[in-house]
Formats: structure tokens, C-alpha cells, sequence
């Protein structure tokens, strides 16, 4: 008889355990994150799906997951029958060349503020950390009216040069410099190597997690700008991406919903940053990695 009531004890021990296990284990905590993360692609899953329908069943069915009818008719006619392949030529160009000379000038910048020591230093900080509070938005008729008085509106030099330097890129920079001992430049000092060789050839190397934070950022933020090209372009010739995609969400490319060529041109616009993202997720900045010890 005890033998029985202490089995029985044990068992219900064991479960009235089960539920703490299962709470000690995370269990619940990685179910909702599945959940959260499953809600946050959802809207992705059902744009590849409906690109691959026919416009009638993206019309009767917008948010199925299974096209009635698989199709690439809206691939075709996006890059057949419209500028998208411009568009397209257009964006990698000057993301390329953004992404290439916000890299070069924001870390020279972010060395200067955080190595160089020149009057009026302080003050140039405070307006960088001013003009990243202020909304870009705002920014769009001054900008407009520099780049008209410039000569270089509706040209290549009027999408590219207004993006080469981004204040929150300096800022990153200015902080990542800031992490770095002196001392591993004091040896080039003695072999008397000037202040850009430093920067070059032993301080740059060694900011690389910086380097591909930037990079990401950069190629993310011109691959999607929208509203300085509305500013600084009017041709046709010079439509990115986002404008052309804009268009076609304005139903500009021809009568009906035309939602699976919408989403067609989004999910190719998608890919390249994804892609980028998906590589370098592991490299984004990381402050320890640019620690060195004395």
C-alpha cells in the first residue's frame, strides 16, 4: 500500500512537472516567434504566389497561396512589353556607384571627426546628429532647388552626387574608429606614413565589420530610394525602380488590376536586396570584432 501511494505521488510529481519543463525549455517562446515570423512573411509568400497567376484568379482569389493556373505571363510581359529592364539599368547603376562612394567618403568623414583634431570639430558633429533628426521629407524642395541651380537635374550626377555622403553612415563610422586603439597607429606615426596611408592602409582593414554594416545600408537605401528621384529626374530614360514600380501600382501600364505584373516587378525588385541580406547577415556589425587588445 505505500509501496502504491508513493508511486502515485511520483506520477503526479512527474506531471504536474511537465508544464515548467515545457516552459523551462523555451518551447512556447520559439513557437511564438515562429508564429510572429511566419505573419511578418506572409505578405511576401503571397506576392511570389499571385506574380505566378492569371490577373482573373489574383482578381477572385488575392490572397490564395496556390494559383489555379501557374504562369509566367507576368514576367514575359514585364520584361517584353515594358521599361522595366531600364528601370532595372537605371537602379543597379546608381546603387552601385551610391553604395561604392557613400563607403569611401562616409568612413574617410567618420576617421576625420573621430582622429583629426581641427577647430570647429564639435560643431560639425552636432549638425550631423542634427541633420539625421531632421525628416528627409522636408528636405525634398531645397534639395530640388540646389540640384536645378547645379545644372545637373534629370541627369545621372543629379541622382548620384546629393547620395554619396549619409550622415548616419559617418556617425557609424565615427563611433566604429572611435573603438580602435591609438596605439595600433602609433608604429605608422614613427615611420612618419601620412595621415591617409594610416587611414588606408591600417585603420580602414581593420574596421571591416563597419565596412559591410555601411555597404548593406547603403545598397538597401538606394536600391529603394524613391522621392529624391522624384526631385531630381522627369525622363522616362532615367526611371528606377521604384518610380517605374510606383507607375505600375498607379496602373499606369494598362487597364485592369494588373496585380500579378505589380507583384511581379516587386518580388524581382525583392531579390536583390534579400540576396544581400541572406550573404552578409552574419557580417553586420559587430563592436567586439573591432576590438584589439593593448
Amino acid at each position: 500500500m505505500t509501496g502504491h501511494t508513493k508511486a502515485h505521488t511520483m506520477v503526479g510529481k512527474s506531471s504536474q512537472s511537465l508544464p515548467k519543463r515545457i516552459l523551462h525549455s523555451g518551447v512556447i517562446l520559439y513557437v511564438a516567434l515562429a508564429f510572429l515570423a511566419l505573419i511578418y512573411i506572409m505578405p511576401f509568400i503571397i506576392q511570389v504566389a499571385t506574380s505566378f497567376k492569371t490577373d482573373a484568379d489574383a482578381t477572385a482569389n488575392p490572397v490564395s497561396l496556390i494559383p489555379q493556373v501557374w504562369t509566367t505571363a507576368a514576367y514575359s510581359k514585364l520584361f517584353l512589353n515594358s521599361d522595366f529592364p531600364v528601370w532595372f539599368k537605371n537602379s543597379f547603376i546608381v546603387t552601385i556607384v551610391v553604395t561604392v562612394g557613400r563607403v569611401f567618403f562616409d568612413s574617410l568623414a567618420g576617421y576625420a571627426l573621430s582622429r583629426l583634431q581641427f577647430r570647429g570639430r564639435d560643431i560639425i558633429f552636432a549638425m550631423l546628429v542634427a541633420v539625421m533628426s531632421v525628416p528627409m521629407v522636408v528636405l525634398l524642395i531645397p534639395k530640388f532647388l540646389i540640384i536645378k541651380s547645379l545644372g545637373i537635374y534629370d541627369s545621372y550626377a543629379g541622382m548620384i552626387l546629393p547620395l554619396l555622403i549619409d550622415a548616419s553612415g559617418v556617425f557609424i563610422m565615427k563611433n566604429f574608429f572611435e573603438s580602435i586603439p591609438r596605439s595600433v597607429e602609433e608604429q605608422a606615426m614613427i615611420d612618419r606614413a601620412g595621415t591617409f596611408r594610416i587611414f588606408w592602409q591600417i585603420v580602414l582593414p581593420m574596421a571591416r565589420p563597419a565596412l559591410v554594416t555601411i555597404s548593406i545600408l547603403s545598397f538597401q537605401g538606394s536600391w529603394n530610394e524613391l522621392s529624391h528621384f522624384i526631385v531630381s529626374t522627369q525622363s522616362s530614360s532615367l526611371t528606377t525602380l521604384t518610380k517605374g514600380v510606383a507607375s505600375l501600382a498607379s496602373g499606369q501600364l494598362s487597364s485592369g488590376n494588373q496585380y500579378p505584373v505589380k507583384l511581379a516587378a516587386a518580388v524581382v525588385m525583392t531579390i536583390p536586396v534579400a540576396v544581400l541580406f541572406f550573404i552578409f547577415q552574419k557580417r553586420i556589425m559587430n563592436s567586439s570584432e573591432g576590438s584589439v587588445k593593448e
